[in-house]
């Protein structure tokens, strides 16, 4: 693994904490243009009551924002997650050129663990996708938090 995926994807774990923080589920998202990040995003589901206020739309369209643009080309996503199928629709609606992430998501993960949304054959773009960078480290911190929210209850 590259000590450039697992710095960017650190950044994607900082986010994860502002998140967990704040009390929603921890998932951090970067995107990153010509090597420097130009958005960051956290779930903020719960904060803004919004089921779309996932960590990789709010960092997509902060990038898209960023760049003013519709289409993040030559773009790449870091996710602490597997992204969900929205996210992956999302993720190929912004022709994201790269996405690397963290823990695998076996129950609604949509870049391989379920479905495959962002290299289906039929859709105009493909991803190129690399997971499990800093898996350990991103899945503690899921387990951590339904841990908690488990003994809260």
């Amino acid at each position: 693994m590259r000590k450039l995926e697992q710095y960017y994807m650190s950044e994607a774990l900082k986010e994860a904490s502002r998140a967990f923080d704040e009390d929603e589920v921890p998932v951090g998202a970067v995107v990153v243009h010509e090597d420097r990040v130009i958005a960051r995003g956290h779930n903020q589901i719960e904060r803004l009551k919004d089921p779309t206020a996932h960590a990789e739309m709010i960092a997509i369209t902060s990038a898209a924002s960023c760049l003013g643009v519709k289409w993040l080309n030559g773009a790449s996503l870091y996710v602490t997650i597997e992204p969900c199928s929205m996210c992956a629709g999302a993720i190929v609606l912004a022709r994201i050129k790269n996405l690397f992430f963290g823990a695998k998501d076996p129950k609604t993960g949509a870049c391989g663990s379920v479905i495959n949304i962002v290299n289906h054959q039929k859709l105009n773009h493909r991803v190129k996708v690399s997971g499990g960078i800093l898996e350990e480290e991103c899945g503690l911190l899921l387990k951590e938090f339904f841990r908690k929210k488990r003994k809260n209850v």
